[in-house]
């Protein structure tokens, strides 16, 4: 899952600033797509936990920086600034910390959990005498605890922005960007676990730059990464955003324009994720409190409106998506649901778009990332209450 110090701070300062220009910017609207095409549900589970909060798992460490779980398994990893830390997806108990004495001017980031239950974190290295810091890269093992080997990527000195989400082919895409080159936009695949790497396809900075705030996911069915972000940098009344579907192995760019609803326009794209079965993406966008459903072949779409919402409740739009593919479910992160009177929440809906669920009680940050879920289980784990906890939920 993507780094979440990095969403959360980005997301923010993008959401105050547009909140800033509201009255003050203008342009043309996108026209309409027209409907998604109908599609059966996956079955469910027969057998399901209540629908709601679990429990809480606190590290004693400080704050986390990242954590993903295995979707198969019961296993889970988070990073604080000092070490890794592993835990258990049912008990929230902690299995292993590690290491024990990390190396003074050294501290973590946990990027995501890949194929085969590999745990890619980033180590942040300090050199005596310079300003900036070194970005080296791990491989973990989360069952065992331990450090495995190094993740050696073919860009120098790049920041991993995002990694699939994937667990269940070889190859992920990795979107990072070259810190010494103007933060450049680069995309490739890697077999993250056997330390292989595909082409290295450099963006277009005008498009996908950080200022963009993209959002990327993967479609392994098709090998493409989905990459959905603002062309005018989030603008009031702005441009329409765009779908971008990029072959790993070509580079061939496939782009679309997006919904771009309500008197303000849709904004900033603030969350992504794909179903690579069905070829369904969903979106939340940050003017307008909608969330979009696409058919990424058909280049067609609908959009939503979040519960307690207008298209212009910017305040309370949406964040970070995770997709069940196993159910058929988006599960999307509400940071403020219904104006904060509930606190935050987690709202689920089916790939048509359907509202099936509402999860209320947690407490997020703006720009809160996308839960990590295990479909088999219907679970998931999510950041706080705390800074230093993670929050178990089901539904």
């Amino acid at each position: 899952m993507q780094s979440p110090q990095r969403s959360r701070t980005t997301n923010l300062l993008y959401v105050c600033a547009a909140a800033l220009i509201v009255a003050g910017c203008s342009g043309a609207s996108a026209p309409p797509l027209t409907p998604l095409r109908s599609m059966s549900q996956p079955a469910s589970q027969p057998v399901r936990n209540a629908v709601g909060l679990g429990k809480i798992l606190s590290s004693s460490d400080g704050q986390i920086f990242g954590f993903d779980i295995d979707r198969n398994g019961d296993d889970g990893a988070f990073a604080t600034s000092t070490n890794v830390e592993t835990f258990d997806q049912e008990s929230g108990a902690i299995r292993k910390t590690f290491p024990k004495s990390p190396p003074s001017g050294t501290s973590y980031n946990f990027d995501a959990i890949v194929t085969g239950d590999v745990g890619l974190v980033t180590r942040d290295v300090m050199p005596k005498g310079s300003p900036f810091a070194k970005r080296l890269y791990d491989l973990m093992d989360p069952v065992k605890g331990r450090f495995t080997g190094k993740w050696t990527p073919p860009v120098k000195d790049i920041e991993v922005e995002s990694a699939g989400p994937n667990q269940t082919t070889g190859m992920t895409a990795i979107f990072a960007i070259e810190l010494k080159k103007n933060d450049i936009p680069v995309l490739f695949e890697s077999n993250v676990a056997k330390n292989e790497f595909g082409k290295v396809f450099h963006l277009s900075p005008r498009t996908f730059g950080v200022g963009n705030v993209p959002q990327v996911a993967q479609d392994t069915a098709t090998n493409e990464a989905v990459i959905a972000t603002s062309p005018d940098g989030g603008k009031v009344q702005g441009a329409a955003p765009i779908n971008v579907l990029v072959n790993l192995q070509t580079g061939k760019q496939t782009q679309f324009t997006g919904l771009n609803n309500g008197e303000f326009g849709a904004g900033f794209v603030n969350g992504l994720a794909v179903d690579s079965g069905t070829g369904i993406a969903a979106t939340t966008t940050e003017l307008n409190a909608q969330v979009e459903f696409y058919d990424l072949a058909q280049q067609t779409g609908v959009a939503v409106q979040l519960p307690c919402t207008g298209d212009t409740s910017q305040g309370n739009s949406g964040a970070g998506i995770a997709n069940d593919p196993v159910n058929g479910l988006f599960l999307v992160t509400d940071p403020s649901y219904c104006g904060g009177s509930q606190g935050s929440a987690i709202v689920v809906y089916d790939e048509k778009g359907n509202l099936v669920e509402t999860i209320t009680g947690f407490k997020f940050a703006l720009g809160e990332p996308a839960p990590a879920i295990n479909p088999g289980k219907r679970m998931g784990w999510t950041f706080g209450p705390g800074f230093n906890q993670l929050q178990q939920f089901f539904y």
